[in-house]
């Protein structure tokens, strides 16, 4: 099955099924271990956030602005990868909970069109919205 199309879900009745869930689970588990070995790599391999930075101050030969602007780069890039590994972690105890698939604000059901998109997605489209207004304007929504 390919990865933007897991097929029509059914959300009558309550919950998400067990075996719907599973393939989400499943989806999210490999695009987890993608992103980690892809953070892997841009590191050059498995090291912490405090090696990379200390990496990036050892190399003397460039100048200040140079390894200001990397840094800068490398640190905007982990942040954006870490919020999307805190967001699939999330899922996946929304799926062990029992709750995926439910907005983390409102309740409703996401729909499965969004879900096969975005399978780390925690709110419905409305609440997403208002959740990104909210952060442009510089306030919690």
């Amino acid at each position: 099955m390919g990865r933007g199309n897991m097929g029509s879900v059914d959300f009558t009745g309550g919950f998400m099924d067990a075996v719907t869930a599973q393939k989400y689970k499943h989806r999210l588990v490999v695009e987890r271990d993608a992103l980690l070995a892809q953070i892997d790599a841009q590191r050059g391999g498995p090291i912490s956030r405090a090696d990379a930075a200390s990496e990036a101050l050892d190399k003397s030969e460039d100048d200040n602005a140079q390894i200001q602007s990397g840094r800068d780069v490398a640190f905007a890039i982990n942040e954006h990868e870490t919020a999307e590994l805190l967001d699939i972690d999330v899922s996946l105890q929304r799926i062990k909970a029992g709750v995926y698939g439910l907005c983390v604000n409102c309740g409703t059901h996401i729909p499965a069109v969004r879900l096969d998109a975005a399978p780390h997605t925690q709110r419905c489209v409305t609440c997403q919205t208002t959740f990104e207004q909210a952060q442009s304007d510089g306030r919690r929504p």
